[in-house]
C-alpha cells in the first residue's frame, strides 16, 4: 500500500480534544487513509456513513440521549461523507461535547457544505486537514525514484488518483467515470446548479485555458451565459477541489496585470477526462500546458502535505513578461519557470528582479523536476 504523508500528521492529532476532519475530493483515498491511521491504534471504531439513510435520520433530531446507544463503548467515531448529513454540524457538536473519551473523525468531499456545516457548531474544536490524489513524493517512496521519473508521460495523462495508479491498462475507463459520474454528482448537489450543460462547458473552456490567463467576462461570452454566474460555477469547481486558483502578483510594477489569474486542476488525469483526450505526449499540441498543470498541482500537494502554505502565485506584465510560479516566503521571492523541453533556456526578467526581492530564481525541466517537487526550499 502507498503511505500517505498525511498518515503522521493525523495520527499526532488524536485524543488532543479535537474533532479531526478531513476534507479532499471523491476517490482520492480518505476512507483508506482513515481506516490506515485508526487501525494502528487499540481502539474500537464506529463508521457512520453519510450515504445511509439511517444515519442520516439519527442526526435529523439530534440529541445526546440519542447518540449515547449508538457511540457508547467506541474509542473512535468516523462520520463518512458527512456533507450528506443535514444538521450534521450539530450533531457532531453534540458528540463532541458529550463523550468525551471518544476521537471523532469527520470527512467529506465538498469543502463548500462541509465547512458551512461545520464552521460555527465546532468553532475552536477541529483540527483541518487536506487530501489530494497521490503525490509525487507518496509515489516515489513507495516505487523508487527512478520508476516514479518513468512514469511521467503517465502522470501528465493519466494523474494520480489511487484507483488509476493502481489499476495500470484501465486509466482511461476509471478516468471517464470519475468525471462524469462522482465529480459531476458531488458538483451538481452543492449550489444549486441547475445548469449542468453550462457546468460542461465551463470544465471544457477551463481545460483548454490551462497555463493561460482566465477572464470570467470571456468565459461567459464563450458558454453563452453571464460573468457572476460563470464565477460562481468556478468557485464551487475549486470547492469540490477539482480546480484552484493561481493569483497574480500586482505590487510593484505599473505595467503588472492587475487582477490576473490562472485556473488549474487539481489532477491532469480529471483535466484529460473532461477534453477526452488521452493521446500520448507525441501526438499531442499541449505537452507544455500539461506539464504546467503538473507541476503547480504537485507542487501545492507537497506544501500542502509537508503543511508549509507559502503565499503562491505568478507575474506577468502587459509587454508580455513573465514568471510561471512564483513563491513568496518571508518577504523573499522563489521564482520559477517551467520549460518541457529542457534545451529551451530561461531567464528571469530584469523589472522583476529591479522591483522585488528574489532570492532564487530556477528554470524546471523534466530533468531537474523532482528537486522541484521534493522539497520547499526557504522554510
Amino acid at each position: 500500500m502507498i503511505k500517505r504523508h498525511l498518515e503522521i500528521a493525523l495520527r499526532d492529532h488524536l485524543f488532543k480534544d479535537k474533532t479531526v476532519v478531513l476534507y479532499g475530493a471523491r476517490q482520492v483515498g480518505k476512507t483508506t487513509l482513515i481506516n490506515e491511521v485508526v487501525k494502528k491504534l487499540d481502539k474500537r471504531t464506529l463508521v457512520l456513513n453519510g450515504d445511509d439513510a439511517d444515519v442520516r435520520a439519527l442526526f435529523e433530531n439530534a440529541t445526546a440521549s440519542g447518540f449515547r446507544p449508538v457511540v457508547s463503548g467506541y474509542g473512535i467515531v468516523i462520520i463518512d461523507e458527512a456533507q450528506r448529513i443535514q444538521n450534521a454540524g450539530l450533531g457532531i457538536k453534540i458528540i463532541h461535547d458529550n463523550f468525551n473519551d471518544i476521537q471523532l473523525i469527520v470527512t467529506g468531499s465538498s469543502s463548500l457544505e462541509l465547512a458551512a456545516i461545520i464552521k460555527e457548531p465546532l468553532t475552536g474544536r477541529k483540527h483541518e486537514f487536506f487530501l489530494y490524489p497521490f503525490s509525487f513524493r507518496e509515489l516515489a517512496d513507495h516505487s523508487g525514484f527512478l520508476e516514479e521519473k518513468r512514469d511521467l508521460e503517465q502522470r501528465l495523462i493519466f494523474g494520480s488518483y489511487p484507483d488509476v495508479v493502481n489499476n495500470r491498462g484501465r486509466e482511461t475507463r476509471i478516468l471517464k467515470e470519475l468525471a462524469s459520474s462522482y465529480l459531476y454528482k458531488d458538483i451538481l448537489a452543492i449550489g444549486g446548479i441547475k445548469k449542468p450543460v453550462l457546468l460542461e462547458k465551463i470544465l471544457k473552456a477551463l481545460a483548454l485555458q490551462v497555463g493561460n490567463e482566465v477572464s470570467y467576462n470571456e468565459f461567459a461570452q464563450t458558454c453563452g451565459s453571464d460573468k457572476g454566474t460563470v464565477e460562481k460555477y468556478i468557485d464551487l469547481l475549486e470547492k469540490a477541489y477539482i480546480v484552484f486558483r493561481l493569483p497574480g502578483l500586482n505590487r510593484n510594477v505599473r505595467s503588472e496585470i492587475k487582477k490576473g489569474k490562472k485556473i488549474y486542476f487539481c489532477d491532469n488525469g480529471i483535466r484529460n477526462a473532461i477534453l477526452g483526450n488521452f493521446l500520448p505526449l507525441r501526438s499531442r499540441v499541449d505537452a507544455g500546458a500539461l506539464w504546467e498543470n503538473y507541476l503547480v498541482s504537485e507542487r501545492i500537494k507537497l506544501t500542502v502535505n509537508l503543511d508549509e502554505r507559502p503565499v503562491s502565485y505568478f507575474w506577468r506584465t502587459t509587454q508580455q513578461q513573465e514568471i510561471d510560479y512564483i513563491e513568496e516566503i518571508s518577504g523573499e521571492f522563489i521564482a520559477y519557470e517551467f520549460k518541457w523541453n529542457p534545451s529551451k533556456r530561461g531567464s528571469l526578467s530584469k523589472t522583476f528582479a529591479n522591483s522585488y526581492r528574489v532570492k532564487s530564481f530556477s528554470v524546471v525541466t523534466p530533468e531537474n523536476y523532482h528537486e522541484f517537487l521534493s522539497e520547499i526550499s526557504g522554510l
